[in-house]
């Protein structure tokens, strides 16, 4: 029995490592004026079952369907002999093998000309890689390492930057599983690499821009500023397996932007540059690094493990974006790269857009959930989005500024927001993962509530807070929270007279260019999206009569409106004009801050 159970070990131990078998990637070049690249990926000891070959329909960190197989073409599959075989497709997005006698290596071309963070470019200046957009995998490989090699373009001295790990030569890299793989961008071409480091962790910038050395290396430094600002919100940095962390940032003039987080490392692109566009390339940083805790590692369950056939469901992202998006420009500000009329012009901002009337319609749980519909996905069907949605970006960035606020104001100060992402990270972040690129213990709703009341001490109020603001249509009383800072939520145009931000267009006769949102005044007259406006108050109008028009009065005055709805027939109303909604923030007046708001201002936005 004993020299059975060792066989059997042994046995075991066999399957185990031929089971670990690497899959290897190769990507070439040979014509990258055409923006295209050859993938060759082997795919060794799969048994003799059908091979089931996939291009992703998701990305990491996007939440919508991108169905990246459109552009692959010219694909072949051949077994270890040589023989080619044939492939079947099962659906748009998969490429059946059998016959293969174990041994497969697919080989195709993948068309990419977009420089962002989801999809893929190939230019005679470099190669731009968001994994999903360029590899093919297979089903039940998921915890197999792989090995990807890049080939030089003909007369090319390109250098890869990337959070996969080295290998075996400078052009070859390595990652543990499928799930890290297709988590690490790649940047090959003329980076300029500049590196820092804060305490035992190290930080590398890798930039493909058009601007100078000295312009990179101010700006680097001020990287380096938001990066321990933010460090100090959390205590500390997570364990960034590759021993590095890697900001890949394509700032070129064919670029488009956008920033996308990765466990180890973040893509952002631009097509402007540091010269010209400094603040709002430092506050895409600002977003992007924070996500290295909240949501590579503070992560919602509905994203652990990604699944990279669907679009990935969360409930939670108004705290995974929102709650960072708030948090880029609060480090600015505490890095003192910001003054604090922008901050306050910021945090405006996001008041603004979470009073739109969309939250009236839906929660912040339940604008998260509609990423999948909204993130990137492009329909021709039309819908009332602009009336019943907003984003969970913006939604949940006023969520984190009221709960930090309210926090702070309920207890002087000892407590706040930061405290809340610290207790997030250190039960659901820092204990990691059993493997390399997955987290073991994602977060819930529920647990996210759960702990706002142990950071606070107060189930009660948690759960208000989460009936109220989270999961109901509630607002919070900004302007209280602001007074104690010494900010003020103010009217723009006080005593103004308004019936909404009507648009209207030039389009046989004056029409209305988009929805009406119920919060407006006239959208109690019946008028909605293509109606065409021809008088209001008696006068007839072109585009730019109506608001002087509706200047001439008062809130509460009203107001007549003749009107051809879509159906062509002539309709005459009454719209009571109210005080324009619209507001702003502002710090108080010099001379006016007292002791306790200035205290209060400093302990939030001043530097950690």
């Amino acid at each position: 029995m004993k020299r059975l159970l060792v066989l059997v070990f042994f046995a075991a131990a066999s399957v185990s490592f031929h089971a670990a078998a690497p899959i290897r990637y190769r990507f070439a070049f040979p014509e990258p004026q055409h923006r295209w690249m050859q993938v060759d990926a082997s795919f060794p000891d799969v048994g003799n079952g059908t091979l089931e070959l996939r291009m992703s329909r998701s990305s990491p960190g996007r939440y919508s369907l991108h169905d990246f197989a459109k552009n692959v073409y010219d694909v072949h599959a051949f077994a270890a002999d040589g023989r080619e075989l044939q492939t079947t497709r099962p659906d748009p997005y998969g490429w059946n093998v059998s016959g293969h006698g174990g041994s497969v290596t697919v080989r195709y071309k993948v068309f990419g000309d977009r420089v962002d963070g989801t999809y893929l470019a190939v230019d005679t200046t470099h190669a731009h890689l968001n994994m999903p957009a360029a590899i093919m995998w297979a089903h039940g490989l998921d915890d197999r390492p792989a090995t990807v090699t890049f080939e030089q373009p003909a007369g090319m001295h390109w250098q890869v930057a990337t959070q996969l790990h080295p290998g075996s030569s400078p052009l070859e890299f390595t990652a543990p599983n499928l799930q890290y793989l297709m988590d690490s961008p790649s940047e090959f071409g003329p980076v300029t690499i500049r590196q820092f480091t804060v305490g035992s962790r190290t930080f590398r910038f890798a930039a493909h821009h058009t601007g100078t050395a000295a312009e990179l290396e101010a700006y680097v430094k001020d990287v380096e500023k938001i990066v321990r600002q933010e460090g100090a919100i959390y205590g500390e940095y997570p364990d960034y397996e590759p021993g590095t962390y890697t900001f890949l940032a394509d700032y070129l003039p064919y670029a488009n932007g956008d920033g996308m987080e990765h466990r180890n490392s973040t893509v952002i692109t631009a097509a402007g540059s540091i010269g010209t566009r400094r603040d709002s390339l430092l506050d895409t940083v600002a977003h992007e690094f924070f996500h290295c805790w909240n949501v590579e590692r503070i992560r919602p369950k509905g994203l652990e493990p990604f699944d990279f056939d669907r679009a990935n469901l969360s409930g939670e992202l108004w705290l995974a974006e929102g709650f960072t998006q708030y948090y880029g420009p609060l480090s600015i500000q505490r890095a003192q790269l910001a003054d604090l009329a922008s901050t306050a012009r910021t945090f405006g901002g996001l008041i603004e857009s979470v009073s739109a009337s969309g939250h009236l319609v839906r929660s912040a749980e339940e604008m998260s959930r509609m990423a999948p519909f909204i993130d990137g996905g492009r329909s021709i069907d039309r819908t009332n989005w602009s009336t019943t949605v907003i984003s969970y970006y913006p939604y949940g960035g006023a969520i984190a500024l009221a709960l930090d606020l309210t926090l702070r104001d309920k207890t002087d100060s000892r407590l706040s927001l930061d405290d809340f992402m610290r207790a997030m990270w250190t039960t659901y972040g820092k204990p990691g993962g059993a493997r390399e690129g997955y987290v073991d213990h994602p977060y819930t709703i529920a647990d996210a509530e759960a702990t706002l009341a142990g950071v606070s001490g107060d189930p009660a109020f948690a759960r208000d807070f989460f009936a109220r603001y989270i999961q109901g249509h509630d607002i919070a009383d900004y302007a209280r929270l602001l007074a104690r800072a010494g900010l003020t939520l103010k009217k723009r145009n006080p005593g103004r007279a308004w019936l909404g931000d009507l648009r209207l267009e030039s389009r046989d006769g004056w029409r209305i260019g988009a929805l009406v949102p119920p919060t407006w005044p006239i959208y109690a007259a019946g008028l909605d999206e293509d109606d065409e406006v021809r008088q209001v108050d008696g006068q007839s109008i072109t585009g730019g009569d109506l608001a002087a028009i509706v200047q001439r009065h008062k809130p509460g005055d009203s107001v007549s409106i003749v009107f051809v709805d879509r159906t062509g027939t002539t309709k005459t109303a009454s719209i009571r004009l109210v005080e324009d909604p619209r507001t702003e923030v502002v710090p108080v007046e010099a001379g006016v801050l007292t002791a306790a708001q200035k205290t209060f201002r400093d302990r939030w936005l001043g530097a950690k």
